[in-house]
């Protein structure tokens, strides 16, 4: 058992029993590359900032940092390319169907005149900031990928890296409340939580799929403006 099991090991520890819990149990880390891969992309997930929590968590309990904050940097990026990819396939009407009116021209308007920024503050600001309609407007203006990558996982980067000093410095105190609220409902938390991230990643890939079979039944799109 690693150190950075430690927190799971607790929740799982009145579920010793069960084939499922010990499944995710010996996920570990691994599960964190899926978690912010699915948090950066455009697919919600249920609890906003959960890749900062875990990462918190993690940290709090003597996890290997600079594994901690690799994988998840991974995932983001993965999570990240992903979103830009569908969006640039898709297009406006892709961008029409995931992005709210209110904030469509908004942020359109903000990715075309400062595309760096655009990418980088909305990936390193945590929860009320969105992130998805500026990932999806970057993919859908053709915001050059190279340049999106690197601001955006080097934003998260920063990110993950600031959550892993948190959880070094004042994990504990989260640690102990979680672990306290969890005791009683370690089975429940760790079901429910894994239930809807794979739902909501199989939406996703769903998704990623009907996307790519409309853009190979649709004529060529007219040429749209492309964000440097």
């Amino acid at each position: 058992m690693t150190p950075a099991s430690q927190p799971i090991a607790a929740l799982l520890a009145a579920a010793a029993g069960h084939k499922l819990m010990h499944a995710f149990y010996h996920a570990g880390l691994a599960g964190l590359v899926l978690i912010s891969t699915v948090d950066s992309s455009f697919v919600p997930l249920p609890i906003p900032g959960v890749t900062d929590l875990l990462i918190i968590l993690y940290a709090a309990n003597h996890a290997n940092l600079i594994l901690l904050v690799f994988l998840a940097t991974l995932g983001s990026a993965l999570g990240g390319f992903l979103s830009h990819w569908v969006a640039q396939a898709g297009g406006m009407a892709f961008l029409e169907k995931h992005v709210s009116k209110r904030y469509l021209k908004p942020v359109q308007g903000w990715v075309e005149n400062h595309a760096i920024l655009s990418v980088a503050l909305p990936a390193i600001l945590p929860p009320p900031m969105p992130l998805s309609p500026f990932v999806l407007v970057a993919g859908a203006v053709k915001m050059n990928r190279k340049k999106f990558m690197i601001a955006f996982t080097t934003s998260r980067f920063a990110r993950h890296v600031l959550a892993a000093w948190l959880g070094v410095h004042y994990g504990k105190a989260v640690l102990h409340l979680w672990n306290e609220f969890s005791a009683r409902w370690a089975v429940t938390i760790l079901i429910v939580f894994w239930s809807v991230t794979i739902l909501f990643t199989a939406i996703g890939i769903w998704k990623l799929v009907q996307t790519s079979r409309s853009m190979k039944m649709r004529p060529n799109n007219p040429a749209q403006p492309t964000a440097q």
